[in-house]
């Protein structure tokens, strides 16, 4: 995996860049204009070290707070570029690996678009044709999601680590360096090879479908739900100690999933919506979203992934219209099943990356069996056993 030491080619930065600053159909109108991404090198490439590449786009890590002690009010003077950033643990990351860094965006999670996740995978994906390993910066907010879909549509099993902050760099607090070093360090020894998008925060990393935000503020804010961490980064010891089941695939066509971003547009993929539900919920969201033009909407249910009477009648109607359901609990955990015409299950999918998920299999699915396939195939990991191939009698006595 470790590839000789050179500064990225000018064709291949090009690219990086190109891939990175996609405009979408209104970017021009409702955001301030940027300079063109560029690619950084920092320090001078060291010969047997891996290549890693920090792809920014924005979030609390280059942030800043009103003031040093007031690390739960944003709005500070004080924010700063990934370049700064990373220069603060340099030289240190220099031994560990040949970074650079490529800033596509400087966006708080409130502002992230489908576009801008699209922009990301096509940034990710250029990034690991020159690299081994890549980075992402991200803010924490919506996190978990971005992982997600990273996860579905990042065409490479090379390493990619995303991480943040929960404390703003101006901070007596700060967190964000230390995340940083970590997920370069995870990145550059390789041991989540073939384990899709991980995210790592407070020197913990999780897989990207079963990671979680728990807490609003601190910073060990984010679990691996059911099946817990995949493994710890302590300085610059990695030990990874479980896999997500995609590994099982590592090698094979099948361990891409079909969500290949090269082949779609932005606006190509569909207005999916999250519709919650609670005691004695209306109608009304629910006619609202398929009038604004929703092809896919995401339940999440109380208790086994139930709704309300007036939410249910609906849905029904919905349905009729072509609009395709997912049922998820809004409990945090526990599966759920079942289904029907126009309703799927969302398993143990949390509400947000369901959303994801029929996102995309809308967009790539030609209907809505093949989108129940998706759900049922790439939606539901199993880490299955029974299949492999197993020693004979003799070969396992040898090895004894």
């Amino acid at each position: 995996m470790i590839r000789r030491p050179r500064l990225l080619a000018t064709t291949a930065a090009l690219a990086l860049a190109a891939a990175a600053s996609l405009p979408g159909p209104a970017s021009a109108q409702q955001r301030p204009t940027r300079p063109a991404p560029h690619l950084i090198q920092f320090g001078t490439p060291k010969a047997g070290l891996p290549n890693v590449i920090v792809v920014g786009i924005g979030g609390t890590i280059v942030s800043s707070a009103v003031a040093r002690d007031r690390w739960q009010s944003y709005g500070g003077d004080q924010g700063i570029n990934d370049s700064i950033l990373i220069s603060r643990v340099m030289p240190e990351l220099g031994d560990v690996a040949n970074v650079s860094n490529i800033e596509i965006s400087n966006l708080g999670s409130g502002a992230i678009k489908a576009e801008d996740m699209y922009n990301t995978t096509r940034a990710v994906d250029a990034a690991l044709a020159e690299a081994d390993a890549v980075v992402v910066l991200a803010g924490t907010n919506i996190m978990e999601e971005v992982a997600y879909w990273l996860d579905l549509t990042v065409r490479s099993d090379n390493p990619v680590v995303i991480t943040g902050s929960m404390r703003q760099n101006n901070t007596f607090s700060f967190d964000g360096l230390a995340n940083l070093f970590n997920s370069v360090v995870l990145a550059a020894s390789g041991k989540t090879t073939c384990y899709g998008t991980v995210l790592l925060l407070n020197d913990e990393f999780m897989a990207a479908r079963e990671v979680r935000k728990t807490d609003a503020v601190r910073i060990n804010t984010f679990e691996g739900g059911d099946s817990g961490v995949l493994g710890a980064v302590d300085e610059r010891r990695v030990r990874a100690i479980q896999a997500p089941a995609r590994v099982l695939k590592c090698g094979t066509p099948d361990w891409r999933t079909p969500f290949d971003m090269s082949t779609i547009t932005p606006q190509q993929l569909p207005k999916v919506e999250i519709e919650y539900s609670y005691m004695d919920a209306g109608r009304e969201s629910i006619d609202g979203m398929v009038a604004a033009g929703a092809k896919g909407i995401v339940t999440a249910g109380h208790g086994a992934g139930n709704i309300s009477t007036a939410q249910t009648a609906a849905r029904n109607d919905a349905v009729k219209k072509g609009v395709v359901f997912v049922n998820t609990t809004r409990t945090g955990s526990g599966p759920v099943w079942g289904g029907g015409e126009g309703v799927l299950a969302g398993m143990d999918l949390m509400p947000q990356k369901a959303r994801i998920l029929l996102q995309l299999a809308l967009a790539f699915g030609k209907d809505e069996a093949q989108v129940r396939q998706l759900f049922e195939t790439i939606g539901l990991p199993d880490f299955d056993m029974s299949r492999r191939p197993r020693p004979t009698s003799t070969s396992a006595a040898a090895g004894r």
